[in-house]
């Protein structure tokens, strides 16, 4: 499936629970089912399109204009994992708020549980992704929900979300470890915008200039900059940050600042020492490093632009999976599999709650027997998808 765009409003809520309990059985049979007909890298495959994710939210019942089908669908997943261990397929870690931080912890206890090599090579993964949306990626997007989903030979991808208060949207990002090839040069799967317009917003020229993409191709020599810059003596790198912020001068006006004004300098400066003690000898390192957040990367990069020369991007990181809309060839929209069950807001109609339940039970019928090698029933579902 083609990855596109997806505007959708920003809700707040909860799925109830006799709802939630529905999704977490159907979420369990459905990546079953895909990790026993197709292996479990490409349930992770499908989980980090944009429109597969929406269309998998939308089968589960959950409003398909609604920002929280990312969080309660991940939620869904995590608790199937927790319902059905390893015959899932795949390990879940992360969650939202709070949640999320203990994400390392929980990937750490699933890769001594199942005895999967790895596990600090996936606590990386998951550590960098979230860096990398974070401070390298300052799109005005603030992560808030982040899931980390593997498998026990190691593959993975990431679902997490940022929020906008002010624009009342959000954003996903989605990652697949596979396409990953470096950390911090476009390695998104996809990214889907969730805002309160069918149609992206026109970005405007201020808001343009203080989007801040790191990660985007046309900044390597920004990133390599940045870098070096750390491992100059940290009293001259701090003067110059005075030097650019404070102002009158020919690059910032007394109110026109290149940093914002709520940034903690004393702070910043503990953290470019910290940082200039361990050398770094890329980008991608002293993104890792611990401290290291969206002020002293954004300093960095403005100083790496006037220094070397080296412009940052602003280019809005969505852009680059922005494509037109499906033409009428018979390719289905994601809204349309809220047809399948119905929505939690009645929206395209209430939960068929007896149709939902008969469904789980086929499909789980379906898993169980094929497991156990009764594989009749599969089958005949493999029939009706017409691949048969």
């Amino acid at each position: 499936m083609k990855r596109r765009l997806a505007n959708l409003p920003l809700h707040s809520g909860n799925a109830p629970p006799w709802l939630f309990r529905r999704m977490t059985r159907l979420a369990g049979a459905v990546t079953m089912a895909i990790v026993d007909e197709f292996g479990p890298a490409q349930m992770l495959r499908r989980l980090s399109d944009p429109w597969w994710f929406q269309a998998f939210g939308c089968v589960l019942g959950f409003d398909w204009h609604s920002s929280g089908v990312t969080t309660v669908t991940c939620g869904a997943l995590k608790e199937a994992f927790k319902l059905f261990g390893p015959d899932l397929g795949i390990c879940v870690a992360g969650g939202k708020g709070g949640t999320s931080r203990r994400t390392p912890d929980e990937i750490a206890a699933s890769a001594d549980r199942f005895a999967i090599d790895g596990g600090d090579r996936l606590i990386y993964a998951s550590r960098m992704s979230a860096k990398v949306d974070s401070a390298a990626v300052q799109d005005g997007f603030h992560l808030y929900h982040h899931v980390f989903l593997f498998t026990r030979d190691g593959q993975w991808c990431v679902v997490q979300q940022g929020l906008n208060g002010e624009q009342k949207a959000a954003r996903r990002y989605h990652w697949l470890g596979e396409g990953v090839d470096d950390f911090v040069c476009e390695p998104h799967g996809g990214i889907s915008d969730l805002s309160e317009d069918r149609a992206p917003p026109p970005v405007s020229p201020l808001r343009q200039l203080s989007l801040l993409n790191i990660g985007a191709g046309a900044a390597q020599s920004n990133r390599s900059g940045s870098a070096a810059l750390v491992c100059e003596n940290p009293d001259w790198l701090c003067a110059q940050i005075e030097r650019y912020t404070e102002g009158p001068t020919l690059f910032a006006p007394r109110n026109h600042r290149l940093l914002p004004h709520d940034v903690n300098r004393k702070h910043l400066r503990r953290i470019l020492i910290a940082t200039h003690e361990k050398q770094p000898t890329s980008f991608e390192a002293l993104l890792g490093t611990q401290g290291v957040g969206p002020a002293t990367v954004l300093s960095l990069s403005l100083l790496a632009e006037l220094i070397f020369d080296a412009p940052a991007s602003h280019r809005d990181p969505a852009e680059r999976f922005r494509l037109p809309a499906p033409t009428p060839s018979g390719e289905r929209h994601w809204a349309d599999y809220s047809y399948a069950h119905g929505g939690k807001d009645a929206t395209p109609f209430p939960v068929d709650r007896e149709t939902y339940d008969r469904n789980i039970a086929i499909l789980t019928d379906a898993v169980r027997k094929a497991r156990i090698g009764q594989n009749e029933k599969m089958t005949a579902l493999r029939r009706l998808s017409g691949r048969v």
